[in-house]
């Protein structure tokens, strides 16, 4: 494969691209994991990196998309293999390092999940950010002794991403 598709923001003086370009493998930032990406999620944040006046992009060019979900293609730390179902999310991702808007990305071992077992790519990238960021809101909130008995839950911005999640996931598990 000598190149693939990638969304490509781009900001030369005054003039701002927002465009699918080919890019290279040797293109792709500095990482010890390489992951084919199956899907990646749409968020707030990534609509705000393609916008000229967003001001989340720490540098230029850059391939949004703050999270991501796929497999593995190659991998310098023993912790991931070639084959290996992940996800990613978070850190710099689409917005300091290239993120999942791209068929491959390359990003630090450290940021790297092993799939939840299952749930499919498809399916946790529905969840996406909001989702996981509700549900270890919710399950740190268990451990510290949260239960049913306590009384109703508040959720603070319910209509928000995290919080329809967070009232979804509550409801089910019976909070």
């Amino acid at each position: 494969m000598d190149s693939f598709n990638a969304i490509v923001v781009e900001r030369i003086q005054d003039q701002f691209a927002c465009q699918i370009k080919q890019i290279r493998m040797e293109d792709l930032p500095a990482g010890e994991v390489t992951i084919r990406v199956a899907y990646s999620g749409i968020n707030y944040k990534d609509a705000m990196a393609c916008s000229p006046s967003g001001r989340v992009v720490r540098q230029y060019p850059m391939v949004p998309g703050i999270d991501l979900a796929g497999t593995v293609v190659a991998s310098s730390d023993p912790r991931y293999r070639e084959g290996d179902e992940v996800l990613v999310t978070s850190y710099e991702l689409g917005t300091g390092h290239f993120g999942g808007f791209s068929a491959y990305t390359r990003v630090p071992a450290d940021w790297v999940v092993p799939l939840p077992q299952g749930l499919t790519h498809r399916e946790v990238m529905i969840l996406g950010t909001a989702g996981l960021t509700a549900a270890l809101s919710i399950h740190r909130m268990e451990q510290n002794g949260l239960r049913k008995e306590q009384g109703p839950m508040l959720v603070r911005g319910a209509t928000g991403g995290v919080g329809s999640s967070s009232v979804s996931i509550a409801r089910r598990s019976g909070l």
